[in-house]
Order: C-alpha cells, then sequence, then structure tokens
C-alpha cells in the first residue's frame, strides 16, 4: 500500500466515551475475578498437576501508544514449547504443543481468563483488536503500515475479528485481522462493544469454534 494512499483512521469513541469504557472494563473485571476465582483456581491447579510446570504463561505484547506489556493466559503448550524463533499457533486440533489440558483449556477459551488481570490494571479492554508480538507486526507493516493506527486504543480479549477471521496462522489471516480492527477503531461504540461481547459469550456456550 503506497502512502499516498493511506488514510488516517481515528478513534470512533470520544473521550467521554473511552473513560467510561475504561470505568465499566475496570469494575466488569474485578467482578469476574470475583465471580470465577474458583474456575481460576481449578484451571491453576489442572494445568500445574499435568506436567508440573507453570500455570500462567506470560509473554510480551505491543499495547496501546506501542508500548509492550505482559500478557497472562493459562499456559496451554508443553514447557519450552514457545522457546526459538516465533510460531503461530496451528489451531485447537492440530497443534502437537499442546498439553492434553491446554487443548481443552484453548476449545473453551478458558485458557484467556488470566487477562481479566490484563483488564483490571489497564493494559487491556474487553474489547479490541488482539495484541500482537513485536515481531510480527514488523512482518505485518511490511505488507500493511496502517498497523500503528491500533496504537490509538487499548487490545483486547475479545474482538470481532476474533469471533470471524479465527486463529491468525498465516500472514493474509493476520492482513485480514488488521481490516477488521481498523474498522472496529473508526465504528467503535458502546453499543458495538455489547454486540461482540455478547457474540462472544454465545459463540462459547454454544461451542462454536473461533
Amino acid at each position: 500500500m503506497e502512502a499516498s494512499e493511506i488514510r488516517y483512521i481515528p478513534d470512533g469513541m470520544n473521550a467521554f466515551q473511552r473513560n467510561t469504557k475504561r470505568i465499566v472494563d475496570c469494575l466488569l473485571a474485578l467482578f469476574s475475578i470475583i465471580l470465577f476465582s474458583p474456575l481460576l483456581a481449578f484451571c491453576y491447579i489442572a494445568v500445574r498437576c499435568e506436567d508440573g510446570g507453570p500455570a500462567i504463561f506470560k509473554q510480551e505484547r505491543i499495547g496501546r501508544f506501542g508500548r509492550p506489556f505482559t500478557i497472562y493466559k493459562f499456559r496451554s503448550m508443553k514447557v519450552g514449547a514457545e522457546e526459538g524463533d516465533p510460531s503461530l499457533f496451528q489451531g485447537v486440533d492440530d497443534d502437537p504443543r499442546q498439553t492434553k489440558i491446554g487443548r481443552f483449556l484453548r476449545k473453551h477459551h478458558l485458557d484467556e481468563l488470566p487477562q481479566l488481570w490484563n483488564v483490571f490494571i489497564g493494559d487491556m479492554a474487553f474489547v479490541g483488536p488482539r495484541p500482537e508480538r513485536a515481531y510480527y507486526i514488523k512482518l505485518i507493516e511490511q505488507e500493511d503500515p496502517r498497523y500503528y493506527m491500533l496504537y490509538q486504543i487499548r487490545p483486547g480479549v475479545t474482538s470481532y475479528a476474533t469471533l470471524y477471521n479465527g486463529y491468525t496462522d498465516t500472514m493474509e489471516k493476520m492482513l485480514i485481522r488488521l481490516q477488521y480492527d481498523l474498522d472496529y477503531l473508526e465504528h467503535r461504540s458502546w453499543a458495538l462493544d455489547f454486540t461482540i461481547l455478547l457474540k462472544t459469550f454465545l459463540f462459547i456456550i454454544f461451542g462454536k469454534i473461533f
């Protein structure tokens, strides 16, 4: 994409809407941590008991303003699986690096539960572009330099792209996800966030793969 073709995309929310969204996210994250504390404890123990490795997986991602932060997940892969060059997740049923418990957690999206803490402390929002690693952002920007526009907003636990683009295991999917995320940036609102959250909840409840 030529530089002359790039149109700057502003945030669809105004300052009041953004601040209100942040307050609601913080309160909802705190409530969810308390409500799901038994489930969090169960997942923690299950991961630890399978192979004795750490239950929490930590990885640096790039967030708002292009600043790195640490994302938290329940570990779904074998210890050491992420060492060496970055590699993309190949899907719940295909990636041989997964543990048995990890496959179950991934399938039901329970591995994402620790990100409630990321939301509570302000690194993430419930709805927003999924945060990416710096390594892949550089590759994406070689194909489409508009990625930096996403730095206006906090990355999210779920997004429209998450629901309809699936796991981004190819560069083609990464570029499709970027377009979804830029569309969200331009048109986001409380109503759109609520719709995405509701669809995410329904997809999980009814076992839809995404």
